[in-house]
């Protein structure tokens, strides 16, 4: 409290606050902006293609891809298929993220775990993972194993980097404070230290999800029997474009969703950091 701070000053106060929260709020502009771009590319790409200048046969309109959209979901095929990519990319977030989020949290706070591991880890971040789509197919076959194994392997070096740097980064003035104050192991890792990585445990979610879009995106089109992937695979052996930019269209949607719920966890995890908050 200031000291200038009187009870008159604070009845003054919150009557100013009731007041702010009474007034009806004006529709902010800046929510709307980020899909500018997009909406604008959108209406030049279809001006273009009606005008005659994009050939239907390379690009379809952005009508054509409506109309695609409008067909393969009546028809019952997008929503399997989302579904089916869905589960796949969030099962390999889950097992690869598990993952690389525990050896990031045991090579951080563990100097033997670190020795142990970390030379190994870098070594194996090195080689592509969309390189071992031959060897995965030959390991597991063309099967749901092969899809998680390569996703789980695709977002699990993100998130172990970013998690390994978190915790490796924590002020470490305030881990002794913690110590000074008789904190234990796990009530200094829960209240300090975790705490502290969370920022940087989220950027590695956030970079982990397009590695994960774009693991399935190629695992699906090489060996699927159902998915987007799938989907667009075979649009492409009939020539139908439409359908190809519409599988395109639905993963770009993903990735943007799955980004968007991340942030907002980030915001609701982290609202003790100034940073974060609005």
């Amino acid at each position: 409290m200031s000291v200038f701070e009187t009870p008159f000053t604070r009845v003054a106060s919150g009557q100013a606050k009731r007041k702010r929260r009474a007034l009806p709020r004006l529709p902010d502009g800046s929510a709307l902006l980020p899909y500018l771009l997009p909406v604008t590319i959108v209406i030049c790409w279809q001006i273009a293609s009606s005008a005659g200048f994009i050939s239907s046969r390379i690009m379809p309109s952005p009508a054509d891809v409506a109309v695609a959209f409008w067909s393969t979901t009546i028809s019952g095929q997008l929503p399997h298929d989302v579904l089916v990519s869905a589960g796949r990319a969030f099962a390999g977030l889950l097992v690869g993220g598990a993952i690389g989020f525990l050896l990031g949290i045991a090579n951080g706070v563990s100097k033997v775990s670190e020795q142990l591991t970390d030379t190994t880890l870098q070594m194996l971040r090195t080689i592509p993972h969309l390189a071992m789509i031959p060897l995965v197919i030959l390991w597991f076959g063309i099967g749901e194993e092969s899809k998680l194994f390569l996703t789980s392997l695709g977002v699990l070096f993100p998130v172990y980097l970013n998690t390994y740097h978190g915790v490796r980064n924590v002020d470490r003035d305030l881990i002794e404070m913690g110590r000074v104050y008789g904190m234990g192991s796990w009530t200094l890792f829960r209240k300090v230290i975790f705490p502290g990585a969370l920022p940087s445990i989220f950027v590695g979610l956030r970079y982990a999800l397009g590695i994960m879009w774009l693991t399935l995106i190629v695992s699906e089109s090489i060996a699927a029997s159902s998915g987007i992937g799938h989907m667009a695979n075979n649009a492409r052996e009939f020539m139908m474009t439409d359908v190809v930019v519409l599988a395109l269209v639905i993963y770009a949607v993903l990735g943007k969703l799955a980004d968007v719920v991340a942030r907002a966890l980030e915001r609701r995890a982290l609202t003790w950091n100034p940073i974060y908050q609005k």
